[in-house]
């Protein structure tokens, strides 16, 4: 069997790019001939491991977050013969175009990260496309059930189906200085659709011996830095900034609880999510309708889901799941639990390989 994992951009930026980079090297160490397919700055061939390569072709420019690279279509149109099964990860419309224009004959799995739901203008004339590779995929891959079962451009295809959890190895295990506070940790791209004004506005309602901390960076942090001022919580939340990888496990280790406190389905499954499970760490998200963000993290098990957009709910939850040590602990020992059940590497590459036999 040899496959090609088709979209996106390298270097890795976001979740998309991850779930590729991650499937090709997975299935290439499980000894299938696995290559990924995007558009890059620098046209290369970056060999992987013995199964498994990235080929960047030229990108020239980019224009709402897809690069416009006529040499995948070229690539692909000379190569797409070689390939048992093109998996092809969405949104990616010059992925899209790429294999309508190549001629493929063999299996198509359409992996459906997201629907596209910021460029709503740009989308009246990517629709035709994307109905296309719809219509054409054999399989339709979700991360969640939820998500695919749900959203409206897959209603006449429900059959077609099927879903794939994203799965990370574990982040690395460290040990952490203990503290008087008890830790409430976010981390994630300071933007509209990660509804961080909601988590400071729930510091508020925390009793003083809680510390939210948010790590990361983008375009609001002068404006959550505004907020925090002027709702005099300096002594409660604090803007790290952004964290370089090798300390984001130090940030783990050193929280009580992790907040996902998204307010959109942009936020479509919520990677840090299962990184937090696998430290042992409760999780507080928010029940998003459409996304599959509070399918991942199982209320009253792994971790609490509210409604979005509320800060009080946030608060309460936060405290719930701090109620007294042994809730807390039972909450602990299921997150990793599930993240074991459901999130690991090595599983999502299991099913994946399943998903592809099945064709």
């Amino acid at each position: 069997m040899r496959v090609l994992q088709l979209g996106k951009f390298y270097p890795i930026l976001g979740g998309v790019e991850k779930v590729m980079w991650e499937l090709t090297d997975g299935l290439g160490r499980a000894g299938i001939d696995c290559d990924m397919l995007c558009a890059s700055e620098k046209p290369q061939i970056i060999q992987i491991g013995e199964h498994s390569r990235c080929i960047c072709v030229k990108a020239f420019f980019k224009v709402a977050a897809t690069m416009i690279s006529p040499g995948m279509i070229s690539y692909l149109r000379k190569h797409c013969a070689e390939y048992d099964i093109i998996h092809i990860h969405h949104p990616d419309p010059m992925a899209a175009l790429a294999l309508r224009m190549s001629g493929y004959k063999g299996k198509v799995v359409l992996h459906w990260h997201s629907d596209i739901l910021k460029q709503r203008f740009l989308l009246k004339f990517y629709l035709t496309l994307q109905n296309w590779v719809v219509n054409c995929a054999d399989t339709i891959v979700g991360t969640s059930p939820v998500y695919v079962r749900e959203s409206p451009f897959l209603q006449g295809v429900q059959e077609k189906l099927t879903y794939l959890p994203i799965g990370v190895d574990p982040v690395p295990e460290v040990d952490s200085e203990p503290t008087e506070h008890k830790k409430v940790l976010s981390l994630g791209r300071l933007v509209g659709y990660k509804g961080y004004k909601y988590l400071i506005d729930a510091a508020k309602y925390l009793p003083n011996d809680y510390r939210v901390v948010i790590a990361g960076d983008g375009p609001l942090r002068e404006e959550l830095q505004e907020q925090i001022k002027a709702e005099g919580l300096e002594n409660k939340v604090s803007l790290l900034g952004r964290i370089p990888q090798e300390k984001i496990p130090e940030l783990y280790a050193s929280c009580n609880v992790f907040c996902l406190s998204s307010i959109w389905k942009t936020e479509a499954f919520g990677i840090v999510q299962i990184e937090a499970m696998s430290c042992g760490k409760p999780v507080v998200a928010t029940r998003i309708p459409g996304s599959g963000v509070s399918w991942v993290n199982e209320n009253g098990f792994s971790g609490l889901n509210v409604d979005p957009c509320d800060a009080k709910a946030l608060a309460d939850a936060i405290m719930q799941i701090n109620a007294n040590p042994e809730t807390y602990r039972q909450y602990c020992n299921n997150a990793r639990e599930r993240y074991k059940t459901l999130f690991t590497k090595d599983a999502m590459i299991e099913k994946c390989i399943e998903i592809y036999n099945k064709l």
